[in-house]
């Protein structure tokens, strides 16, 4: 059984959030990040606000 979302903090810049949706998705974490600093820019800041939600919410 697959286990729920965790922070990658071996392979992360910051909180490791981007990189633990890499892992959780099977994508690769450059394209991960990328697209978080485009809905960063993109979404007026939600984006950011939801990145830090989870940087203290999850495991």
């Amino acid at each position: 059984m697959k286990q729920g979302f965790r922070k990658n903090r071996r392979d992360g810049m910051i909180f490791g959030v981007c990189a633990g949706l890499a892992d959780q998705f099977g994508f690769d974490v450059l394209w991960t990040r990328i697209a978080f600093v485009a809905l960063t820019l993109l979404g007026f800041g939600l984006p950011l606000l939801l990145y830090i939600t989870v940087a203290i919410l999850a495991p």
